[in-house]
């Protein structure tokens, strides 16, 4: 397996680079395996071995991997804790059973540490131990679902089901020797430690950045390849059009500015990404692939050169199977499973997500075509039913909604199951409502009379992680938005009006 073969064998080639505001941080990665393996002697020294589990919460940084790396050399968990969801005290530790936590943030708990602790800890090892092998149904990690209700869930990942989506992921992109992988999105999150596990194990380099720096820091790396969440690519589309407009330059070319001048392909996933943003970069130059897949599932499908269709999320992946019941429910049946339950939830909750089989419902609504790809058409229980029985799904209709250039985020209700009604984040502030009005009369024209939209409200202020409003994965938090809004939505004088 790869988790086993990233801390035997010691890479050939390829690089890691930190890049922050102030600079950047780069290590061969042979050098990069050299300190994971003294850092897993001297925490084998403090008693750390095989079942025994760590927790990070700290912002993206060398020490973050290096950890990591050394857990795995250890046979250790790791339990990712994003920065802002968590605080480091006594009841962290306990409630997930750690025996060491490393911060970044003060923290006055007994059995939390430093994250610059691991720099001293890597100078006062003498050696590595021999790595630990993983077997297929042990957990290398705790991920913790973004969910949209209640506290996160807490779900640990088998080393087989990585090692099933990291081959899986090769087979279809090939990266290699070159190429320079960007990563920004919080290393809490499984999936984007696998592209610093696929570095180490093909020999390609991967840059780690934050997200806050990564704009500013994106020229600098020359990534071949970026990560990121649709609302990235969103801020980014409208960041590149601005300066097209002020410079009277090619889209293209401010695209290749913004991102660098090495761009192979661009990844996208995690939620719903707005068709025209997709065609935006596609027809800029840079080709961007949609996928889909959930925590506790892993990659399910994906787009990938050679085989992507428009509005798809690609064909299934090998190792996975989609099935769908009879309202179009999706479940996703796996060879190597992410598990078969939450570590940590509420009563109940595995229950209503896993199967026996290795299958997990997914609660969304799909389609697969005639030549295997699979279409996503929103959740199950974002299926409005109006009064007179008719079932709406509302992902359809909020794409059109955010087509244009008025409105970059929508989300549909149905206060009084007569009438549908939209929370809109306009594309600016002050909002022009004479612009939306149009948006909303262009969407209407080319709905069902069931589906058509009453009326807009426009969100006060922009759908964050900050205000509640969208998970950590950058999904809308619809009870949330609905209780923000519950006055406006239930007073039908409220919004702009269709006409």
């Amino acid at each position: 397996m790869i988790v086993n073969r990233i801390t035997a064998n010691a890479p050939t080639g390829g690089r890691i680079s930190f890049a922050r505001l102030d600079g950047t941080e780069t290590l061969e990665l042979a050098e990069l395996h050299r300190r994971a393996g003294r850092l897993a002697g001297a925490l084998a020294d403090l008693g750390i071995g095989p079942g025994d589990r760590i927790g990070i919460l700290a912002a993206n940084s060398p020490q973050w991997v290096l950890l990591d790396l050394a857990a795995l050399w250890l046979g250790a968990e790791t339990a990712g804790f994003e920065p802002g969801k968590f605080e480091p005290d006594q009841q962290l530790i306990s409630r997930y059973g750690l025996r060491l936590l490393f911060t970044d943030r003060p923290a006055e708990a007994a059995d939390a540490l430093p994250l610059a602790e691991v720099d001293r800890l890597v100078e006062k090892a003498d050696s590595a131990p021999e790595p630990v092998v993983w077997e297929p149904d042990r957990v290398t990690t705790v991920k913790f679902t973004s969910g949209s209700t209640g506290e996160p869930k807490g779900l640990g990942a088998t080393a087989a089901s990585i090692d099933s989506s990291l081959r899986a992921v090769q087979d279809m992109f090939h990266h290699r020797a070159g190429d320079d992988l960007f990563v920004f999105l919080p290393l809490s999150l499984l999936q984007q430690r696998y592209w610093i596990y696929s570095a180490l194990r093909h020999g390609h380099d991967v840059t780690v950045s934050t997200y806050e720096a990564a704009f500013a820091t994106l020229r600098r790396a020359r990534p071949t390849v970026v990560m990121g969440v649709p609302a990235f690519f969103e801020t980014a589309r409208r960041h590149i059009e601005a300066r097209a407009a002020r410079s009277g330059k090619p889209v293209g070319e401010q695209a290749a500015q913004l991102f660098g001048d090495r761009i192979r392909y661009l990844w996208t996933g995690s939620a719903p990404a707005a068709p025209a943003t997709l065609r935006f970069f596609n027809e800029a130059g840079l080709p961007i692939f949609e996928g889909y897949g959930l925590n506790e599932t892993c990659i399910v499908a994906k787009n990938h050169p050679g085989a992507s269709r428009e509005g798809s999320v690609g064909r299934v992946v090998p190792g996975k199977e989609v099935l769908l019941d009879a309202d179009g429910v999706i479940s996703v049946r796996s060879d190597h499973p992410v598990n078969d339950h939450y570590a940590y939830a509420a009563p109940g909750d595995s229950e209503k997500v896993f199967r026996p089989g290795g299958i997990v419902r997914t609660g969304d609504l799909g389609l697969i075509d005639q030549d295997g790809y699979l279409y996503i058409l929103g959740r199950a229980d974002d299926v409005i039913v109006l009064e007179n029985g008719k079932k709406v799904v509302v992902r359809p209709i909020e794409e059109r909604l955010t087509s244009g250039p008025a409105i970059t985020e929508a989300v549909l209700f149905c206060p009084r199951q007569t009438e549908l009604v939209a929370v809109v984040r306009p594309a600016h502030y002050p909002p022009d409502e004479a612009a939306i009005a149009d948006a909303l009369a262009d969407a209407n024209a080319a709905l069902g009379k069931d589906e058509r939209i009453a009326r807009a409200i426009v969100a006060r202020e922009p759908f964050t992680v900050e205000n509640g409003l969208l998970t950590s994965q950058f999904k809308p938090r619809r009870p949330q938005i609905r209780a923000a809004y519950a006055a406006d939505l239930t007073n039908p004088q409220e919004g702009i009006h269709a006409r």
